[in-house]
């Protein structure tokens, strides 16, 4: 049996139309672009959804763990809210309260005679500092009138 065109079908057929039992090119090239492209899409959106967190690390910023939960919960929920706040969170430089704290706490340590870090997460009967009593029944304390501490002298100021 011979294929035999129909009288109204043109002549010449594009290129992308196939003869039955052929692989249909354009067709696999249309799935492998498609493929690539949904790829791509979906890199770039995981980039730019995790560009708050990696502002914050850059800059080594102390709310990087906030951020980087509000990037996760702005993933898993789609409320873009968290992403805004999260990248709001990674442009603002919180102050660090940190360091004022533990000068704070090494001078008071300096001042009770204990070494750095000695006193950390103790109460003070576990440093070995008991609350004087009176009596068995008895249950104030006596406070000192006045307080003795010792003075270092101060660092000339050079003009």
């Amino acid at each position: 049996m011979t294929a035999s065109l129909n009288p109204a079908a043109p002549h010449h057929l594009p290129a992308f139309i196939t003869a039955p039992g052929e692989t249909d090119v354009l067709m696999v090239v249309v799935a492998v672009f498609l493929v690539l492209a949904v790829l791509a899409v979906g890199l770039v959106f995981l980039r730019l959804h995790t560009m708050p967190e990696r502002m914050a690390h850059k800059s080594q910023k102390i709310q990087f763990e906030i951020v980087a939960v509000l990037g996760l919960l702005a993933l898993f929920t789609h409320m873009h809210i968290f992403w805004v706040a999260g990248l709001l969170l990674a442009l603002i430089d919180l102050p660090d309260f940190g360091n004022p704290l533990r000068r704070i706490a090494g001078s008071l340590e300096k001042i009770a005679g204990l070494k750095p870090g000695e006193g950390a997460g103790q109460a003070p009967d576990e440093i070995g500092i008991e609350p004087p009593s009176n009596g068995p029944d008895d249950h104030t304390v006596d406070v000192p009138k006045t307080v003795t501490t010792s003075r270092t002298p101060k660092e000339k100021i050079h003009a």
